[in-house]
């Protein structure tokens, strides 16, 4: 079997289900393909943040200063935003199942590489310039193999939601990232304060192959091939003009499509800040407010919980309390995330303050993620090309986030004073946080200023 025939979308089963039993067959493999979906990419996420948690381990073990690990952040991002671009595009021809699935085991393994790499490094004592290309390396492909992960998963939801659902489901599917977010800094934090920071590596690996098995045994390709009938018929939509259009002459017309764009560059702001707070937060509180990394890791896993609520919140509030209307509530979760995170990154505070900012932070960026990161681009496009839609919104977004990861990395080494022991080091943090408080009013600007174009919802 060559790799096209392996990975391309399954063609429509010979075997019908009977008309009777449609209904509930329908929905039993619906359910157990979105929650498969959900739970496996949020295991993606693990994978992906594992670097975040070590950061302060590596930089007072000197093995890797601040920018270095700036650098090996940004590989991940740039590559994934090229590979997001183009396996958005791709996946829309693909088995979700066996691309998603991919993706994860890779990931995995590359975790599991850099965590033995880790623990040679401190046995052998080989030099740090070969730790930071060896890990440069496989974090841009990791990056790579990351962005397998969003375009299957979300097309899922084309392929097996009617239109009035898909708000909802959305917003929940939305919120896997930040329930990765929480496993990461929770548990990992954990295994890194009690194992060393090459142990968080192999725990990430670990749970990236627990999520290959879920998504092997739980996500379907399309209810075609289950001897379905298409979403279409099944929920009585009508077919639109460019459902009977080829994919690739689909893909074309997004292209075009100035809403798109307005909606990446909205995207790229909202990734600054999301990204900054996500891989530079636990830094931030261990220097800039003294809290221990079991603490820093706690306040920053308490925002990927309300992060969870702000997307499954965005989802429903726009389906449900505006009729379809998106741009209201990200105008106010806009208005309200940069406050917020003014207020972390200029007060003072203890530990339960600082959880408050961070969770109103994640809350309402979290609506502004789900809504201008994704559920625009999915309104205004049609089912075949919605991967094309998160490709184009991906690219602008993570090139961005690795932007930010270079730039907030040399931000942070350049303006800190010296001493003889690296963890005895000043931190002056005031230059990085006007750039990711610039990067929140931006976000929040951008769809007040262009809603007319990305309401917009013909391609």
């Amino acid at each position: 079997m060559s790799l096209y025939s392996f990975y391309r979308i399954s063609k429509p089963s010979p075997d019908k289900v009977p008309a009777d039993k449609v209904g509930d067959v329908y929905k039993s493999l619906r359910r157990r393909t979105f929650w498969g979906a959900t739970v496996a990419y949020s295991l993606y996420y693990v994978c992906r943040l594992s670097l975040s948690v070590v950061k302060q381990p590596i930089i007072d073990s000197e093995v890797l200063t601040a920018g270095q690990l700036g650098l090996i952040g940004s590989a991940l991002l740039f590559v994934y935003a090229v590979g997001k671009f183009m396996n958005g595009f791709i996946a829309d021809y693909c088995n979700i199942r066996r691309f998603m699935a991919t993706g994860l085991a890779v990931s995995a393994v590359i975790n599991l590489i850099m965590g033995v790499l880790g623990f040679m490094h401190g046995a052998a004592g080989f030099a740090g310039i070969v730790l930071f290309f060896s890990f440069a390396i496989l974090w841009g492909i990791n990056g790579w193999m990351q962005s397998m992960g969003s375009p299957p998963g979300i097309i899922n939801l084309s392929r097996w939601f009617p239109l009035k659902k898909r708000g909802t489901y959305y917003g929940i599917f939305s919120a896997s990232p930040y329930l990765g977010e929480f496993l990461s800094f929770i548990v990992i934090g954990a295994v890194v304060g009690t194992f060393g920071w090459q142990s968080g590596f192999i725990f990430s690996a670990v749970a990236g192959l627990v999520g290959t098995a879920v998504i092997l045994f739980f996500v379907n390709d399309t209810p075609e091939s289950k001897g379905l009938p298409s979403v279409q018929e099944l929920s009585s939509e009508d077919l639109r003009k460019e459902d009977t259009m080829k994919t690739a002459q689909v893909q074309k017309l997004v292209l075009k499509h100035p809403g798109i764009w307005i909606i990446s560059a909205s995207s790229a702001f909202v990734y600054i800040t999301k990204y900054a707070v996500a891989g530079w937060g636990v830094l931030f509180l261990q220097k800039e407010k003294m809290f221990s990394i079991e603490a820093a890791s706690q306040i920053i896993a308490f925002s990927a919980v309300f992060g969870v609520l702000g997307t499954v919140l965005a989802g429903w509030l726009s389906d449900t309390v505006f009729k379809g209307d998106r741009i209201k509530p990200a105008i106010l979760s806009g208005l309200l995330s940069f406050l917020s995170l003014a207020m972390f990154l200029f007060s003072g505070g203890s530990y339960i303050l600082n959880i408050v900012y961070v969770s109103v932070f994640s809350l309402t960026i979290g609506v502004l993620y789900c809504i201008v990161g994704g559920l625009m681009a999915v309104d205004i496009v049609p089912r075949k090309a919605t991967g094309a839609a998160l490709g184009i919104v991906g690219i602008s977004s993570y090139i961005a986030a690795g932007i930010q990861d270079i730039a907030s990395g040399y931000l942070i080494e350049g303006n800190m004073q010296h001493a003889e022991e690296v963890a005895d080091a000043v931190y002056n943090f005031t230059p990085v946080s006007i750039f990711w408080l610039a990067a929140a009013l931006i976000a929040f600007l951008l769809p007040v200023l262009n809603w007319k174009k990305m309401m917009k919802r013909d391609a």
